[in-house]
């Protein structure tokens, strides 16, 4: 553990503070000049990936430089269209089961960091589209089902980013809530659920986070490709406030006059829409105007002089990244998201001594596990830290044996038998959907050793839910692990021996049986359509509305095996004195959280607003508020939490707008949707 740990004062010592950057009068100013001087080649050209498909055009003679970008949201994938080695940070899902806002801003930053060091002005990141199906195969890239939790992660991730100076790209903009028939499926709902759940982390990353660029998705949304999109694009992100740039997302564009009139302003990677036949043919017969095309241009390049790109030199600079920071920061996003679902007899932590034998096995025991597509990173060193490493890094306090295949000799004689299995990059990816069981190897590993060992701790490796109905009730733990990058040995070694208290939750609602889903029955996975036909789309319709994950536990009568917000530590929390004072435009909720047990181990505490008689239908609690502070054995602390007058409002259809219900609400707080240890009650006028 040693060569990971930096001190406070050399960890301080090396945090550079800068403003996120803010498009001003003067970058739009700039920006109009170059456009004005700009030919109508070079306008097409700007607005069109025509360069090493992850690079803008550039244009010398006015100065303008080719800006790269790169994947991904959990580190630098690549540079162009090769792969490199980066630090590899712990997937979004992971990063979201942490619940600190604190990490995140530190993982966004040594992205950020890297990114310089790698010369990528722009990251393709972060992935916030709303989790709706364990089934979708890019889960693990983005930030769970709740719209509040996912926009406070994705908020922390690209202020830490930006204030590097590397513009953050928030994507997929928007509905995208599955791989299967990503181009031909059309995603339909109506517009309280657009706004109170689909739009939320994109409205924050906007009007709070002041994030440079905006990704449209693949899908149309209720029959209209994002990209396409004017109603999406104008009529709302641009309403905003937004004045950076949108792109599409990779060859997610289909007919050239929708391109130009939609909104969107950068097409990658090639130009398909922006080809410039096509381009000047629509202008000279009226179609579409050169206006359009300014305002592409206007757009790009205004963020461009707003983030210095068309000041600085664009190289890269190896001395932009600190190796021992980056490593610290992955380790500590690492640390903070396994979430601990079981722990029957106490059998973890682990007991140290020879006599205690511990037996580490399965498929995900000794490889550097990710998902695939964009979220995956090769590591700075080319191999990371598996868990195999971890452990074996305990040191001989600890007896653990590696075993590919366990013999049953073995199996009997250890005292716990640690099964690492799950999912990878082969089984979820981006592009396509994954099943909701493991890989049946990877179950029957599981039943195998259970038939020599009752003793089983399994540590699974999913962006999302999955099928544990065979052996979750036999196995004596349960460690949720994701994909935890580089670090992830090192620091699920810590937990596992008790070194650091599990302190991750759940950022979804894991419900046991794929059917309990409220939104499962309308999840499309009908035939696709080829892509060349773009008119007959499938249909997924999001009949669930607002009432997703556990918003729908009330309203449909059904109870997870696990709830939203729900993970396990190794002590004992009570709550007791809470609080709501009159504060600004809310109120400031206060409770003590004291530690009753004989660890010190830090505690989520999760805020919910359920109003008691509301005015239009709406769920039974919503969260609103949370924090994360170690709570040591035996010591108290004190949360509190403010709730603005947006923690009280819904989405109201026939005003187009945002609206505070006066009444009264309960306060729930607690460590879990399905958890409320203390409650009060305010009134809102």
């Amino acid at each position: 553990m040693n060569r990971i740990l930096t001190t406070l004062a050399a960890f301080a010592a090396v945090l550079s503070v800068h403003a996120a950057p803010a498009v001003t009068q003067k970058d739009k100013d700039r920006a109009a000049n170059l456009v004005s001087r700009m030919t109508l080649e070079e306008k097409i050209d700007l607005c069109s990936g025509k360069y090493d498909r992850f690079c803008t055009y550039a244009i010398p003679r006015l100065g303008i430089p080719s800006v790269r970008m790169a994947d991904g949201p959990q580190g630098v994938r690549n540079i162009g269209g090769k792969h490199i080695q980066s630090t590899f940070y712990p997937c979004g899902v992971s990063a979201a089961a942490t619940w600190n806002r604190e990490a995140i801003h530190e993982m966004g930053a040594g992205i950020g960091c890297a990114a310089k060091a790698h010369g990528i002005q722009i990251m393709l990141g972060p992935g916030v589209n709303i989790y709706r199906s364990a089934l979708c195969g890019r889960n693990f890239e983005y930030y769970g089902e709740d719209p509040y939790l996912a926009s406070e992660t994705a908020l922390a991730y690209i202020q830490g980013m930006q204030e590097e100076g590397v513009m953050a790209t928030i994507k997929h903009f928007a509905l995208n809530q599955q791989e299967y028939d990503r181009h031909g499926t059309s995603s339909n709902a109506d517009e309280r659920t657009i706004n109170e759940i689909y739009f939320a982390s994109f409205r924050k990353a906007v009007e709070k986070g002041g994030v440079g660029a905006v990704m449209t998705s693949y899908n149309p949304i209720n029959g209209v490709h994002a990209a396409e999109n004017s109603w999406l694009v104008k009529d709302n992100l641009r309403a905003w406030g937004f004045d950076g740039i949108v792109m599409s997302d990779w060859e997610s564009t289909y007919n050239t006059i929708g391109f130009m009139t939609g909104g969107v302003d950068f097409e990658m990677p090639v130009a398909y829409a922006m080809d410039p036949a096509k381009v000047k043919e629509l202008l000279e017969t009226g179609v579409v105007s050169e206006t359009d095309l300014d305002d592409k241009c206007q757009h790009i390049l205004q963020a461009f002089s707003a983030f210095g790109f068309l000041d600085k030199d664009l190289k890269a600079d190896p001395s932009a990244e600190d190796a021992a920071l980056s490593q610290q920061r992955a380790y500590n996003v690492a640390l903070e998201g396994p979430v601990l679902l079981k722990n029957e007899d106490g059998i973890l932590p682990l007991k140290p001594g020879k006599k205690n034998r511990i037996v580490l096995t399965g498929p995900n025991a000794d490889v550097i596990v990710c998902g695939g597509g964009s979220g995956n990173v090769i590591p700075e060193d080319g191999k990371g830290v598996t868990l195999a490493d971890g452990l074996r890094s305990l040191g001989k306090n600890y007896s653990v044996t590696v075993a590919g295949e366990p013999k049953p000799q073995l199996l009997k004689e250890a005292s716990v038998v640690i099964v690492a299995v799950g999912f990878s990059r082969t089984t979820e990816s981006e592009g396509s959907d994954r099943n909701y069981a493991f890989p049946s190897e990877h179950n029957d590993l599981i039943e195998k050793v259970l038939q020599y060992n009752p003793n089983v701790v399994v540590v699974a490796n999913s962006g999302g839910e999955f099928d544990l109905k065979a052996w979750g009730g036999k196995v004596k733990a349960i460690l949720l692990n994701w994909y935890p990058g580089q670090e992830g040995g090192n620091a699920l070694a810590a937990i596992l021996s008790g070194k650091v208290s599990p302190s991750g939750r759940l950022p979804f609602t894991f419900w046991g049986e794929l059917k309990k889903n409220p939104a499962q029955k309308y999840y499309g996975r009908a035939p696709k359509h080829p892509r060349s036909n773009r008119h007959n789309y499938n249909l997924t319709d999001y009949a669930e509305g607002i009432f997703l994950g556990y918003r729908g536990e009330d309203h449909f009568d059904v109870k997870p095996l696990y709830p939203f917000g729900y993970g396990l530590t190794y002590t004992n929390f009570e709550y007791s004195g809470i609080s709501a004072e009159a504060s600004g435009d809310g109120f400031d909720i206060s409770f003590t959280v004291k530690n009753t047990g004989n660890f010190d181990a830090k505690e989520v505490a999760e805020v919910y607003v359920a109003p008691v008689k509301p005015s239009v239908l709406r769920p039974a609690r919503e969260l609103k508020g949370y924090d994360k502070k170690l709570v040591k054995k035996g010591t108290s602390e004190t949360y509190t939490i403010h709730l603005g007058s947006d923690a009280f409002s819904y989405y109201d259809v026939a005003s187009h707008a945002w609206k505070v219900d006066p009444g009264e609400y309960r306060i729930l707080v607690g460590s879990s949707a399905d958890n409320t240890l203390v409650q009060t009650t305010v009134t809102v006028k």
